[in-house]
């Protein structure tokens, strides 16, 4: 009985240390991920000033990264698998970083397309092998916390976004430089920089930690191995067996999940793309006061997240959770669709408060039971396809704004979707409780990044 409590206890330390350690690692590079993606959004104007590229362009070629996403993401998850997520994981940041300051060069739409094209294929398999890396690390009780925090992340790195690209921009002729190309400079170059960090400081697997005890690293090697075999049937019994990733995608679940996240991504990157634009129709505002008016929607969403994680660990079900936010998503839009630019900035940060809220409970619902080896290609295919959304709103956006010259028509679409998606929810199944099915602890019966922040 002392060996068992000391195992657990040492299972205990070690996530406590790869918390403390290693999720902040991820959350930086969560942080350029998200620099630069959404670096663009905020160098619209000046890429039509400077280089002709118009709202039809940017919005396509916003979009373009997307669609290269969503074909790269199962051989990146493939190569990832072979590789180990370590090498992966700093060669994604290393090749989207350069891709990024390539994008210094810019002079016409073609090569604005060619290299957002090529953004989204260096960056193709990053979210995946993140989660990967979790499942390998993390015991099942204590992965969907590592997720949540992970996902919320997402929105202080939105937030943060804003006023670093408003204090690039305003460095504008500073050595012969347009601001734009400051901001993709920069941001290209520290990802760079993070991913070659990352590949020295990162650890490919637990045997290979020097902050982890002996005892630790024997414990929570255990531990993993010890779930996987309890989740075989999962995988048909055969959770060593080869998986067909495309049969994966005649599941009527993985389908609707998919749906699901296309529609939460369509309110992401329309607002992470055309947010800017929308903060600038209010009177008086310049580079700067854009970048940090347009963080107050992904502020007021890390609340909203914090909150909703609380609650989540307390619901027996998610799903019900989930409709909220996507409603509370479509009625921010739809009013910020007919308010003021002032008014729909506090509309559009009701918005975000939804759809960002949406994220985390959404992927606590495919987590839950999967065997690690289905779970990273299950979470690529449903990243993927769910993230073309990334692709359908920046590229409508721009279509709609070229020819009727405001993007009003497109948050009405935002929060049609949103509401067909809050419906769709209802289909989706959920694993029962621990108490009801006698079994391990799922991730989405995890707490969720609330209790980490305490």
């Amino acid at each position: 009985m002392q060996s068992v409590d000391k195992a657990v206890t040492d299972v205990a330390l070690a996530t406590k240390k790869f918390f403390k350690r290693v999720l902040p690692i991820m959350l930086v590079m969560l942080v350029c991920n998200q620099l630069n993606r959404s670096n663009i959004g905020y160098a619209q104007e000046h890429l039509h000033a400077d280089v002709g590229i118009g709202a039809a362009a940017y919005g396509f070629g916003a979009g373009l990264f997307f669609i290269a996403y969503a074909i790269f993401e199962l051989p990146s998850n493939v190569m990832m698998e072979r590789y180990g997520a370590k090498v992966w994981l700093a060669r994604i940041m290393i090749s989207w970083g350069i891709v990024s300051f390539l994008m210094v060069f810019v002079q016409n739409e073609t090569m604005f397309y060619a290299l957002r094209f090529l953004l989204g294929a260096a960056e193709a398999g990053f979210f995946p092998a993140v989660i990967f890396y979790f499942a390998r690390w993390v015991p099942a009780g204590q992965r969907g916390k590592a997720t949540a925090i992970f996902i919320a992340g997402s929105s202080v790195a939105a937030a943060l976004s804003g006023p670093i690209a408003g204090m690039l921009l305003s460095l504008h002729d500073v050595l012969g430089f347009r601001g734009w190309q400051w901001l993709f400079g920069f941001e290209g170059l520290l990802s760079v920089v993070v991913g070659i960090a990352v590949f020295f400081v990162l650890d490919a697997k637990i045997a290979d930690a020097t902050w982890l005890t002996a005892g630790e690293k024997v414990a929570l090697t255990a531990a993993i191995a010890d779930e996987d075999a309890q989740h075989a049937p999962a995988s048909g019994g055969n959770p060593g067996g080869k998986i067909n990733r495309w049969k994966m995608l005649l599941n009527p679940q993985i389908l609707l999940l998919c749906g699901i996240y296309f529609s939460v991504q369509l309110s992401i990157y329309a607002n992470t793309f055309w947010l800017p634009s929308i903060v600038k129709q209010i009177p008086g505002t310049t580079d700067l006061s854009v970048g940090f008016l347009s963080a107050i929607p992904w502020v007021c969403a890390v609340i909203a997240m914090y909150f909703a994680a609380k609650w989540q660990d307390k619901a027996k079900s998610k799903r019900p959770l989930l409709v909220a936010a996507l409603l509370v998503a479509a009625v921010g839009t739809l009013a910020a669709a007919v308010a003021s630019p002032v008014l729909a900035l506090v509309f559009l940060a009701i918005a975000a408060m939804g759809f960002k809220s949406a994220s985390p409970l959404f992927w606590t619902i495919p987590q839950s039971g999967l065997h690690p080896l289905i779970l990273a290609p299950a979470i690529a295919i449903i990243n993927s396809l769910g993230n073309l959304g990334g692709f359908v709103a920046p590229f409508g956006f721009g279509i709609i704004k070229e020819q009727t010259g405001s993007v009003i028509p497109g948050l009405f679409a935002l929060a049609a979707a949103s509401t067909i998606a809050a419906g769709l929810v209802y289909f989706l199944k959920e694993r029962k409780s621990e108490a009801a099915a006698g079994h391990v602890a799922a991730p989405e019966e995890a707490p969720a990044f609330a209790v980490a922040a305490k």
